[in-house]
């Protein structure tokens, strides 16, 4: 009897330990708009380096032309990292913003692309000095369905299986300019194969209520259930918030996001999502200091329901590594190992599989 019960043990025992190692290396890394440390940001070349890198994810932003096509891209405006201003110097709005809704899918095409630039004084200036020179070889924008299909195709000749991440970017004002981005993106997703929660894909979104809807309505009707994330930033004033709302009398006002890091949200937040995509501040206090790391109570409710967690983003560019880490390793293990976040977004996504695989950590 008493062998039989230390059998029982030990088959406890190493059943635990082996569950333990299987959630210690489902760690991810997720490559914020491709490997976007090295070359220009979604751009396809940036993917496949991101892919080449082992990243487990590769992030989609995309946004809708005028002639109804989806194409991957970070926000809604063109001027930022393209010479639209150049191109079509008249097709501007009042702002002085060059809109991708305003541009027909060829139009946009004829476009260079490159780094992130502000413009101060009619001279641009690179946003990162260190990456890829500004206008320097020949990128262009692209479709979901290009992408997609490059990912897809990788996958079979490499023999792997990376999966994509989508954001739709800011569903709010596709509304207004009477376009369903949700439900187009959702149809793109279905056509390629993507409809249930062990595919590998995540739908994300900063705007709550249309994440919402694409739960409660879309994926049901659509015979669909892929999984889900809420991006969390913080509320922002009216000429920079991610996400409005709008009100019956046509009126705009900011989502209010306060209430996603406040306690009890995430039992809130599990209703519709399967994951949270913070902002990585929400999830360690900036009062943190070398070798006295502060954690909030986000990730630790987060776990409690079940959610994934995938804060963003991290940089290891020069000033992007927040003072509370030694450098951008160890960066990485204070949010993948002392907040044992889930995965990251990071625009270096070899730096995060190396911490992985140093730390078994990843698979």
């Amino acid at each position: 009897m008493r062998t039989q019960v230390k059998a029982l043990l030990a088959g406890i025992i190493l059943a635990t330990s082996m569950a333990s190692i299987a959630q210690a290396v489902d760690k991810v890394v997720i490559a914020h708009r491709g490997a976007s440390g090295y070359l220009p940001e979604h751009t396809l070349p940036a993917k496949a380096m991101a892919f080449a890198m082992g990243a487990d994810y590769l992030e989609q932003d995309v946004v809708m032309t005028k002639d109804d096509q989806v194409i991957v891209l970070h926000d809604h405006f063109l001027d930022r990292v393209t010479d639209v201003a150049q191109k079509f110097p008249d097709r501007h709005r009042k702002d002085g913003r060059y809109y991708a809704i305003d541009f027909t899918l060829p139009e946009i095409q004829t476009l260079k692309f490159t780094e992130e630039f502000v413009v101060k004084d009619g001279v641009q200036t690179q946003k990162f000095p260190n990456r890829f020179p500004m206008w320097k070889s020949d990128f262009r924008i692209h479709t979901l369905q290009d992408e997609i299909e490059m990912i897809q195709g990788m996958n079979h000749s490499a023999g792997k299986n990376v999966g994509i991440y989508v954001e739709t970017k800011a569903p709010w004002f596709h509304k207004i300019e009477g376009k369903d981005i949700s439900k187009t993106v959702l149809e793109i997703l279905k056509s390629y194969g993507y409809t249930k929660k062990d595919d590998k894909v995540y739908l994300q979104s900063f705007d709550a209520p249309d994440l919402e809807r694409v739960k409660k309505e879309l994926l049901p009707a659509m015979n669909m259930d892929i999984k889900l994330v809420q991006l969390i930033t913080n509320t922002g004033d009216q000429k920079v918030s991610e996400t409005m709302v709008i009100h019956p009398d046509g009126s705009l006002t900011p989502y209010n996001y306060d209430w996603m890091y406040e306690p009890g949200a995430a039992a809130k937040l599990a209703k519709y999502a399967d994951g949270i995509g913070p902002w990585y501040p929400m999830i360690v206090k900036n009062t943190s200091t070398p070798g006295h790391i502060e954690l909030t109570t986000l990730a630790k409710e987060a776990k409690q329901q079940g959610l994934q967690i995938h804060p963003y983003t991290f940089r290891a560019d020069p000033g992007q590594v927040p003072a509370y880490a030694k450098d951008f390793n160890d960066m990485l293990k204070i949010f993948y190992i002392d907040a044992d976040v889930d995965g990251v977004f990071t625009d270096f996504p070899d730096k995060g599989v190396q911490f992985l695989q140093q730390h078994k950590l990843h698979k």
